[in-house]
C-alpha cells in the first residue's frame, strides 16, 4: 500500500498545549505538542499515546496502520523533543500527563493505552509506574509535585521493540575501551571490540570483562557528574553542558552468536559499528542534570525493571526477530519484569521500525490491535 493510499480515510489534527511546569514561548510554539490520528468521521473510545525521549513522535510510523483498525492514536512530544541533552525525567511525566488528558477530557477516549514505543519504552513504563504509585513530587515544588502527584493512569501497556531502559541501554552500547572521556582516539587495546585479537567471535571471558568495564565506565561519568555539579553550582552555575564519545560499541552488533536473531551483522541503527562508533550518538550531548537524570545506572529513574515491577494492568510486549538495536533477551527481561498477572510476549518478524515491510506493519498493527480490542 502507497503513502497515499495509507492516509485515505484518515485524519490528522494537531494538537499544542502548554504544561504545568512550561508556558507557551513567546515565538507560539507549545511545550507539549502531537498529532492525533482517526479514521475520518469516528470518534475512537479507545486510543494509543506514544511518546519518546526525544524523538518526534507525531509523525509515528503507525499511527495510520491503528486509525484505520478504529483506534486512536495520538504521537505525543513533551518540551525535550529534539532537546535530549536537556532533559529532565519529571517534567517529561508532566508533559505525557497533559496528552492523557487531553484524550480522556477533550478526545472522548475511555481506555488509554500507553505505547512504549523503541527508546520510548522506558519512558512510558515510567509514566505509568509514577501514576501507580508517585514517588518523584518532592523533586519539584508548586505545580510541579502537584502534576506528578496526580498523573492519570492509562488502562493497558504495549511495549513495542522497546529498550529495556535509557541508561542500560547507553551502557550496553558503550565502548569499554574508552581509556579518557575528553579524547575519543584514547583507548585500551585489550578491551577494543573492533580489535581483531579480541573477536569476534568473543570469548566468555571477553564478553565478561567487557560488560563489567561498559559499566564501570558508566560510573566513572556518573561519579564525575555528581562532583562537578557541586563543583560549579557552588560557582553559582546550576549546569554545564559535556559530550560523550564512542557509544556504538554493543557487542552484539559485531557477533550474531550472542543472543540470537534474525538481525544483520555485523551492524546497527547508524550502519556498520566500526564507523558509527567514531561519528556521535546516542547521548553525544548532556547537561549533568539530564546524565544524572536519563543516563546513570546509579541515580537515573528511566530504567525499565523498577518501573515495571509496580504494574498491575494487561500488558503487551512485541518484539521484532530482524532488530539491530533491540534482541531476544531485552524482551524476555521487560516482560519477566512487568508484574501484571495479564501479560502476553509475542516475537514477530521484522526490523526496529518494520521500515522494510509493508506486510511486517501489517502484521504488528493486526497482533496489536487485537489484543487491546480482546481487553474492550
Amino acid at each position: 500500500m502507497s503513502q497515499p493510499d495509507l492516509l485515505s480515510g484518515i485524519e490528522a489534527q494537531f494538537i499544542g498545549r502548554v504544561s504545568p511546569t512550561a508556558p507557551r514561548i513567546q515565538a507560539g510554539g507549545h511545550p507539549c505538542q502531537g498529532i492525533y490520528w482517526t479514521a475520518r468521521g469516528e470518534r475512537p473510545r479507545t486510543a494509543l499515546i506514544a511518546t519518546h525521549y526525544n524523538v518526534d513522535f507525531t509523525e509515528h510510523y503507525a499511527a495510520p496502520y491503528f486509525a484505520r483498525r478504529g483506534l486512536g492514536f495520538l504521537g505525543w512530544n513533551t518540551r525535550y523533543r529534539g532537546a535530549e541533552d536537556q532533559f529532565i525525567l519529571e517534567h517529561a511525566l508532566i508533559d505525557i500527563a497533559v496528552g492523557v488528558r487531553w484524550l480522556r477530557e477533550e478526545a472522548g477516549v475511555e481506555r488509554v493505552v500507553i505505547l512504549g514505543n523503541s527508546g520510548g519504552g522506558s519512558l512510558m513504563g515510567a509514566y505509568q509506574a509514577e501514576a501507580i504509585a508517585p514517588t518523584l513530587a518532592g523533586a519539584l515544588g508548586g505545580a510541579g509535585a502537584e502534576a506528578l502527584a496526580a498523573l492519570p493512569q492509562a488502562d493497558l501497556y504495549v511495549s513495542l521493540n522497546a529498550h529495556k531502559g535509557r541508561p542500560e541501554v547507553l551502557t550496553d552500547w558503550m565502548d569499554a575501551s574508552v581509556i579518557d572521556e575528553a579524547d575519543p582516539t584514547r583507548t585500551d587495546p585489550a578491551l577494543d571490540p573492533f580489535n581483531p585479537d579480541n573477536g569476534p567471535p568473543y570469548s566468555a571471558e571477553f564478553i565478561a570483562r567487557y560488560r563489567a568495564a561498559q559499566r564501570a565506565r558508566n560510573q566513572r561519568i556518573t561519579d564525575w557528574a555528581k562532583a562537578e555539579l557541586a563543583r560549579v553550582n557552588a560557582a553559582g552555575i546550576p549546569d554545564i553542558l559535556f559530550p560523550l564519545y564512542r557509544v556504538w560499541a554493543d557487542l552484539r552488533f559485531m557477533d550474531p552468536a550472542i543472543d540470537p536473531s534474525d538481525r544483520p551483522c555485523p551492524g546497527c541503527y547508524r550502519g556498520h559499528p566500526a564507523q558509527a562508533n567514531r561519528t556521535p550518538g546516542v547521548g553525544r550531548a548532556n547537561t549533568l542534570k539530564t546524565w544524572l537524570s536519563m543516563w546513570s545506572l546509579e541515580t537515573s529513574k528511566c530504567q525499565g525493571a523498577a518501573q515495571l515491577a509496580k504494574f498491575h494492568l494487561p500488558a503487551l510486549v512485541v518484539q521484532s526477530t530482524g532488530d539491530m538495536g533491540v534482541f531476544p533477551s531485552d524482551a524476555r527481561a521487560i516482560h519477566a519484569a512487568i508484574a501484571s498477572e495479564d501479560k502476553t510476549l509475542e516475537m514477530i518478524p521484522g526490523g526496529h521500525y518494520f521500515e522494510t515491510s509493508q506486510a511486517d506493519r501489517e502484521r504488528m498493527a493486526d497482533l496489536v490491535s487485537g489484543w487491546i480490542k480482546a481487553r474492550a
